[in-house]
C-alpha cells in the first residue's frame, strides 16, 4: 500500500515520525539530565545515565520500527551473532551518508551497548538534537587546522583533554564509542583530493582511535569493524525518507583488544608507525571487502536481468 503513495509526500510523512518521536523523548532526555546535574552524587548520576541510556534505546527503537514501514529493505547482516550486551566496544566503519547512523543503530539495537559518537562542538547548537547529545554525554570535540594550532600553540591537546574525560565517564557503565574513521563522508570529490590508495574509502584516521585504546583498552571487549555497503548507490537521508532505500549489506569483524594494540600513541614514534599501519592493512581489508560485495551485487543484478527478459 506504502508503494502507492508518492515519494515526496511519503519522505514528509517519514520525516514527521522522525520528528514527533525525537521531541517526545528527548523532553523525557532533558528532565531526566536536569536531575543528574542537580544532585552531585556520584552513586545518583550513575543511576541517572542508566535511564538516560534506556529513553535513548526506546527512541532507537522507534525510530527502527519508522525504517521498516517506510522502506522495504533486503537486510543482508553478518558477524553480529556473538555480540552481547553487556560489553564495552569500539566501533569502527567506513562512512558514507548521514543514512549510515541509522542503519548501526537498526543492526546493533539492544545487541551492544547505545553507540555514542564523537561529535563536532558546532553540532551542540542543532535544535533538539544537540541537547540531547549533551544530556546522553556525547563527547563534543572541536578540531583545528595546523595553521590555527601555529598561531595559537596553546590549543594544542584540547581535543585530546574532552577525549580524556569522555573516556573516564564512559568507564562507569558499558557503552559502544563510535568512530567514522575516515573523519567525513565518503564522496569522489574527497577521494580525488586526498589522493586515497582505496578503490571505495578515504584514508583512515587513527589518532582518536589509538588514545582511546590506550585510556580504556583494559575495558574494551574487543573492536567491531563495520563494513556498511548500499549495492545500489549511496542514499541520502531524503532518499530514506521517501523508501528509495532497497538494500544494506553490512559486514561486521570482531577484533581483538590486544596489549600491542594499546600505546603512547603521541610521544612512543614506533608504536605511532604501527598503529598507522595496523590501521591501514585493516582499510585495505575492507576496502577488498566492498569491492567483493559490489561486484557479487553487479553479477546478481545482470543474471536477475537476464533470467527478466527471458521469461519476458
Amino acid at each position: 500500500m506504502l508503494n502507492m503513495i508518492p515519494g515526496p509526500i511519503r519522505g514528509l510523512a517519514s520525516l514527521a515520525g522522525y520528528t514527533l518521536n525525537t521531541i517526545f523523548w528527548c523532553a523525557l532526555l532533558f528532565c531526566v539530565a536536569l536531575l543528574k546535574a542537580l544532585v552531585p552524587l556520584k552513586k545518583w548520576r550513575r543511576t541517572c545515565n542508566r535511564i538516560l541510556n534506556l529513553i535513548a534505546t526506546r527512541w532507537i527503537a522507534i525510530n527502527n520500527l519508522n525504517l521498516q514501514i517506510m522502506n522495504h529493505i533486503h537486510w543482508d547482516i553478518r558477524g553480529i551473532e556473538a555480540l552481547r550486551a553487556g560489553n564495552w566496544y569500539l566501533v569502527l566503519s567506513n562512512h558514507q551518508s548521514w543514512v549510515d547512523i541509522l542503519v548501526l543503530q537498526r543492526i546493533f539495537h539492544r545487541r551492544i551497548p547505545f553507540l555514542k559518537f564523537f561529535i563536532k562542538q558546532e553540532l551542540i547548537w542543532m535544535p533538539v538534537l544537540g541537547l540531547a547529545w549533551w544530556a546522553l554525554d556525547f563527547p563534543f570535540v572541536k578540531r583545528y587546522s595546523r595553521a590555527v594550532l601555529k598561531r595559537k600553540p596553546h590549543l594544542k591537546g584540547k581535543d585530546l583533554e574532552i577525549t580524556r574525560k569522555a573516556c573516564r565517564k564512559f568507564r562507569e557503565i558499558p557503552v559502544s564509542i563510535m568512530n567514522f574513521t575516515e573523519g567525513t563522508r565518503f564522496t569522489h570529490d574527497k577521494h580525488r583530493r586526498q589522493k586515497s590508495p582505496y578503490g571505495h574509502l578515504l584514508r583512515p584516521r587513527s589518532g582518536g582511535i589509538a588514545f582511546v585504546l590506550n585510556a580504556m583498552g583494559e575495558q574494551m571487549t574487543s573492536i567491531l569493524d563495520v563494513t556498511i555497503v548500499y549495492p545500489q548507490g549511496t542514499p541520502s537521508f531524503w532518499d530514506m525518507l521517501c523508501g528509495r532505500l532497497k538494500e544494506v549489506i553490512v559486514r561486521v569483524r570482531e577484533i581483538p583488544v590486544t596489549d600491542q594494540l594499546q600505546g603512547d600513541y603521541f610521544n612512543d614514534e614506533a608504536y605511532r608507525v604501527w598503529f598507522q599501519n595496523w590501521l591501514n592493512r585493516l582499510w585495505l581489508e575492507k576496502d577488498a571487502r566492498i569491492a567483493a560485495i559490489l561486484a557479487k551485487a553487479r553479477t546478481h543484478n545482470r543474471q536477475t536481468a537476464d533470467a527478466f527478459q527471458e521469461a519476458a
